[in-house]
């Protein structure tokens, strides 16, 4: 029977070997998973025997990586804004550069009462809105209700008072109820579908990642929807998409104090405004 650092070795060479992506951390977190412990564990255990289970799971987890399978969705989590959110194929994993929405957030609009998240997903967004923001009364809607399921257990698990809701966008609330819209909408052009990774192409949901031909559809519904349910001088919040902030910042052209920021690329990432 391998070693814990022999079984990490070869791991990381059959990963390497297919090409897939920082292959010896993607094998930690894997036999991490496998055997139920943190990374660190596995270097204070360095020689100790892998038991047959630990080897049976490490196997399968590897297959599934090899097969294109992202690493969250083999593991079911993904950490965001320093906490652990649980992640399925029904819900987009959350990216580091979605936290610039929380930042913008709490900047913007800390003094907000009510908030609204359009397009839940794993609840990344909403969950740590209403963590950061105790005195807020959050809700968040996504049209997947496999997804609100997800969204919902995060909240539950993390203690976060969230009001889940399946909806399409924000048709279902009254105008002026909100004093901050929040969204990461889909805004990957359909047309770019063979560009992206097999990962993202092949295992991540389409209704989460496609916002039609031109990346821009969700966003000609969701900024007037949000317009409506927010109150006067409300704050708007959006992820932007690659090269999509001109489009973006041209249909917020009679909101005011619209202001585009970058990621720590310095690529255009988060648009805000206020409701005029």
């Amino acid at each position: 029977m391998l070693t814990i650092a022999q079984a990490l070795t070869q791991g990381a060479r059959l990963l390497d070997d297919a090409r897939i992506s920082v292959p010896r951390l993607t094998a930690e977190v894997l036999l991490a998973h496998a055997i139920g412990c943190e990374r660190t564990w596995l270097y204070a255990h360095s020689n100790e025997e892998l038991r047959e289970v630990w080897w049976v799971h490490y196997g399968r987890y590897l297959h599934q990586r090899l097969n294109g399978a992202p690493t969250q969705y083999v593991t079911g989590r993904q950490e965001f804004y320093g906490r652990d959110f649980r992640v399925t194929p029904d819900v987009l994993i959350p990216r580091p550069e979605t936290e610039h929405v929380i930042e913008a957030a709490l900047e913007l609009a800390h003094n907000a009462q009510n908030i609204l998240d359009i397009g839940a997903g794993s609840g990344a967004i909403a969950v740590t809105l209403a963590l950061e923001l105790a005195a807020a009364r959050v809700t968040a809607a996504d049209i997947s209700s496999a997804a609100v399921r997800i969204a919902a257990a995060n909240a539950f698990r993390l203690c976060a008072r969230v009001n889940f809701v399946v909806a399409d966008l924000a048709a279902c609330f009254p105008e002026r109820s909100f004093d901050l819209v929040v969204s990461n909408p889909p805004y990957v052009p359909s047309t770019d579908r063979a560009n992206l990774q097999r990962e993202v192409r092949d295992h991540e949901p389409a209704v989460a990642l496609y916002g039609g031909e031109d990346g821009l559809e969700v966003y000609r519904r969701l900024i007037p929807e949000a317009q409506r349910v927010l109150a006067p001088r409300g704050r708007l919040i959006l992820e932007i998409g690659y090269a999509t902030n001109e489009a973006v910042g041209a249909m917020l052209a009679s909101w005011t104090e619209v202001e585009m920021r970058t990621d720590l690329a310095g690529l255009p990432r988060v648009m805000t405004a206020r409701r005029p």
